[in-house]
């Protein structure tokens, strides 16, 4: 089975992180969500506060077959900033794991080089972050082993599009019909 981490940052966009965590929860994928603050509590960009499973100090990032950037901001620039996030992205692109990132988070990928030649997409007005990359309207975008979607209104499709990049149809299918999709 699969183990991804979600990072979080302070300003996070709350809908584009938490509902990755709770569809890849209902599709059986192993998820952890993963604080970059220095404790499991974090703000988001709504004044919403949750708490991670994981601080960064605490999650062995190297039992993980992949990560997810949410966006938001201050969040993008907050996870952009931190040096073990680009670190992390760095080294799963490189190993052909997972990397998805969604509405201005893109931009973090294709600021570490990780978008050259993939087809991209993030929140309209970044694409110019997104170097290297070819750039789709597509709600979310699968290129090998990069996920990368609009923004909050598409976490629903980012999130289905990570499922099946990780499992089967079926397993898309059954957590489709679960949230009447």
């Amino acid at each position: 089975m699969s183990k991804i981490a979600v990072f979080f940052a302070d300003g996070c966009e709350e809908i584009e992180g938490l509902t990755v965590v709770d569809m890849l929860r209902r599709a059986g994928i192993d998820v952890c969500g993963v604080s970059i603050t220095g404790g499991r509590e974090v703000h988001g960009s709504h004044n919403i506060t949750f708490l991670a499973d994981l601080t960064y100090e605490e999650a062995d990032l190297d039992t993980f077959d992949g990560a997810v950037l949410p966006g938001g901001v201050p969040g993008t620039p907050n996870l952009g900033a931190h040096a073990g996030v680009v670190s992390t992205i760095k080294k799963f692109a490189e190993e052909g794991k997972l990397v998805a990132a969604i509405c201005a988070a893109p931009s973090i990928l294709g600021e570490n080089g990780i978008l050259k030649g993939k087809r991209a997409t993030c929140h309209p007005g970044w694409e110019d972050r997104l170097t290297g990359a070819v750039v789709s309207e597509e709600t979310a975008v699968t290129d090998g082993n990069v996920i990368t979607s609009r923004g909050m209104g598409t976490a629903v499709d980012f999130s289905l599009a990570i499922i099946r990049k990780l499992s089967d149809e079926e397993t898309v299918a059954k957590v489709k019909k679960g949230i009447v999709y």
